[in-house]
């Protein structure tokens, strides 16, 4: 390696560095401020970082107000009620629109695709008033109902089967498959790294979905993290250290999450955007 190439390696480490330092920073405040007095942190002093007195208050206070053991079981339901039926109806409608002819096929994937466009909050009015007249509200289902199909998933996993040569189902027909069959035993399980990170993505929107749960639960006791945490936040005046720290512990799923699927998170996404 020559002496020039090294002295961009290093330029390119360097900035690496600095963008990680800069989206640490933000989790790093965060942390030290859910440790600080309330005067403390509203302090404008910028060389005051450090607490003067590392406190545990705020979470002594903020784990008494709320009840993190129902938040946690609300977000994991959310998270994992979002997954199973987005990849449960992606991958079936990705191949049926990748893989199958039948009439009204590209009309239809048009509309998908002119779904992907419109902001979802123009959803949310027709969406409530469904789960309203079915008597959901305030419910686990009310959390999961947007997410039980995805348009994103549909594109992902079309574009996935797509990807697959034909020979596959050619030979898959010979050796007396149905469609079925075809579609469970032989392009599914080849499609799985695409699976995996529409997982990821809806795992992670529906984490930080944050308008929907306030407007179709409105008992703490059916609120998911998010909506929990912006009931903490004040028309006039905030106790920061307390916000922090629930949000500090609101982060602790998706870090032990990130921790136990790290490998496929990463391979999923890799792999997904390579066929992209």
């Amino acid at each position: 390696m020559g002496k020039q190439s090294k002295i961009n390696l290093a330029i390119i480490h360097l900035v690496l560095i600095i963008g990680a330092i800069t989206m640490l920073v933000p989790f790093l405040w965060m942390t030290l401020t859910s440790f600080k007095s309330i005067s403390e942190s509203t302090q404008m002093n910028p060389f005051i970082i450090f607490p003067t007195i590392w406190r545990t208050d705020a979470f002594t206070s903020v784990l008494s107000k709320m009840h993190f053991e129902r938040l946690y079981l609300n977000t994991l339901i959310l998270i994992a009620g979002r997954v199973i039926c987005a990849v449960l109806t992606a991958t079936m409608a990705g191949y049926a629109f990748g893989r199958l002819t039948f009439r009204g096929r590209d009309i239809a994937f048009s509309l998908v695709l002119f779904q992907m466009m419109v902001p979802g909050q123009i959803f949310i009015i027709p969406q409530y008033l469904i789960v309203s007249k079915m008597g959901m509200l305030n419910t686990s289902f009310a959390l999961i109902f947007p997410g039980l199909v995805t348009a994103f998933g549909t594109f992902l996993l079309r574009q996935a089967y797509m990807s697959l040569p034909k020979d596959l189902e050619e030979a898959a027909t010979l050796d007396g498959c149905n469609i079925g069959q075809i579609f469970l035993y032989v392009m599914a399980p080849l499609t799985k790294s695409a699976m995996v990170a529409l997982g990821i993505f809806t795992a992670l929107f529906a984490y930080k979905d944050l308008m929907w749960p306030l407007v179709v639960n409105t008992e703490q006791n059916t609120m998911p993290l998010s909506a929990a945490l912006a009931k903490l936040q004040g028309q006039f005046a905030s106790n920061y250290p307390e916000l922090m720290a629930a949000s500090l512990l609101a982060c602790i799923p998706m870090i032990i999450i990130y921790i136990i699927f790290q490998k496929q998170f990463i391979e999923g996404i890799a792999t997904s955007g390579g066929k992209l």
